[in-house]
């Protein structure tokens, strides 16, 4: 259970407690406790909840941390405070972003991802192992986008419009013929 549900359940047994034994129903300074009343949840310091810190930072962890504003690097302190394992886990995804984005070799490539395999593997979790296996397994496609940094998207590009071109046309009765207007259309 997380902090804040622990905290919800005792206020929760601590009412029950109180009804069932009719009273007192006062708390520790003396101030009179509705019989229902309401939770109310711990508030951090930039007066969020846990829960709704986790819901506003999910933008942050999508964005490298040299692009963040004041807010949101105050946000960040008090997440990664709170959350060490996201803390973890967006180190090693802003790594790997970072390992893509530097100019080198394909050895040098290699190097980084290598470093990067034994990080995820002393964090231990199951999706970045399954990630970091996934990439193990096609290491040698991977690091040719180190070759020229290119990708297959451009490619990835025109079969999507092959695709929507093909379905427009809901099939196709003369191969020869679609194949002409696709010369026609995208060549």
């Amino acid at each position: 259970m997380t902090k804040d549900a622990n905290a919800r359940e005792e206020h929760r047994l601590k009412m029950k407690e109180l009804a069932k034994n009719d009273g007192p129903w006062i708390d520790a300074e003396g101030n009179a406790i509705r019989r229902n009343a309401k939770y109310y949840p711990e508030r951090l310091e930039n007066d969020e909840t846990r829960a709704e810190l986790l819901a506003r930072s999910k933008g942050l962890l999508m964005m490298s941390p040299d692009k963040w504003t004041e807010t949101q690097k105050e946000r960040a302190e008090i997440l990664f405070r709170e959350f060490p394992n996201i803390k973890t886990a967006f180190s090693l995804t802003h790594s790997l972003r970072m390992i893509f984005s530097q100019r080198c070799t394909k050895e040098q490539g290699a190097e980084s991802l290598h470093s990067w395999y034994t990080k995820v593997g002393e964090f231990g979790n199951k999706a970045f192992n399954d990630i970091a296996a996934a990439m193990y397994d096609r290491e040698d496609e991977i690091l040719n986008y180190f070759v020229n940094r290119s990708t297959n998207a451009s490619a990835e590009s025109l079969n999507a419009k092959i695709k929507q071109f093909r379905s427009l046309l809901r099939g196709i009765l003369d191969k020869k013929f679609f194949l002409f207007r696709l010369t026609k259309i995208y060549a």
